[in-house]
């Protein structure tokens, strides 16, 4: 009897143990910014189609489930990369990413869990050091770094959304040049500043001395046509007008009649 019952209670453990195992493997809870794509091993494999969403879920026990974080991540990566007259340059980059949520089955079955060593971190690493040899250290450094931006994104989206990865943002965080080559860049990007400058300051000078010189022909051509306008005989009646006006005045005054041919009268004024 008491060898019956140590049987029963080995065989309840057993049953015990079996039932939470099960449990277990086959009740899953996804939180939210998770996705998951399930492998049924006796079955179809591995349904790339069919997605859960967060929330319960029930599988069976010897099925497996695949979770993927697909929230926005961040990676960063240093490397030395060459431009385009083989200088190497160390350049600094972050980048910001997910899986494509309703894609995640294509995704494991190309790379797995692992898919940032597998593919975003070679992947962006050649598209740098690719893009990167298209340009000169000056312009990595100064003129064209938000030019070397955009083509790095352009190509870096492609061949990651082709591979079921949507690339969010691709920033140069910094860019390390040797230091000689550095202060020589430097250097010449002042000299250029201070060229422009002194051309700018020379421009402004010939436009003053243009507008001078047009303000200055403007002024003689009005000149020109008063003194055109000015004839002997609209100044004489100018004159006898204004004789008139101050003959009427009531000031004492006395008119001295001119000697001359077109003499106009003078007319001096007294006291009230």
């Amino acid at each position: 009897m008491k060898k019956i019952t140590t049987t029963f209670w080995v065989i309840a453990a057993v049953g015990f143990l079996i039932v939470i195992l099960i449990s277990s493997s086959s009740f899953i809870t996804l939180k939210p910014g998770e996705r998951g794509v399930i492998f049924r091993k006796f079955t179809s494999g591995l349904d790339k189609e069919n997605i859960f969403h967060p929330g319960f879920h029930i599988i069976a026990p010897w099925n497996e489930i695949y979770v993927y974080n697909v929230k926005e991540q961040k990676s960063e990566e240093g490397m030395d990369v060459l431009d385009k007259n083989g200088l190497s340059i160390n350049v600094d980059i972050s980048i910001r990413f997910n899986p494509k949520y309703d894609r995640i089955g294509y995704l494991h079955e190309k790379f797995g869990r692992d898919y940032i060593s597998q593919l975003i971190t070679p992947e962006v690493r050649s598209t740098v050091r690719r893009v990167s040899g298209r340009f000169t250290a000056e312009e990595i450094y100064s003129t064209k770094r938000s030019e070397l931006e955009e083509a790095i994104i352009t190509e870096a989206r492609e061949v990651l959304g082709a591979n079921e990865i949507e690339l969010k943002a691709l920033l140069i965080r910094s860019i390390n040049l040797p230091d000689q080559i550095r202060t020589a860049i430097e250097n010449k990007l002042k000299q250029e500043q201070e060229a422009l400058a002194y051309q700018y300051k020379l421009e402004k000078e010939t436009s003053e001395a243009e507008r001078k010189r047009i303000a200055a022909e403007g002024e003689a051509r009005a000149n020109k046509i008063i003194n055109s306008s000015l004839t002997p005989a609209l100044l004489k009646m100018r004159g006898i007008e204004a004789t008139i006006k101050l003959s009427e005045s009531p000031n004492s005054k006395v008119v001295i009649i001119g000697s001359e041919k077109d003499g106009l009268p003078l007319i001096l004024g007294g006291n009230n």
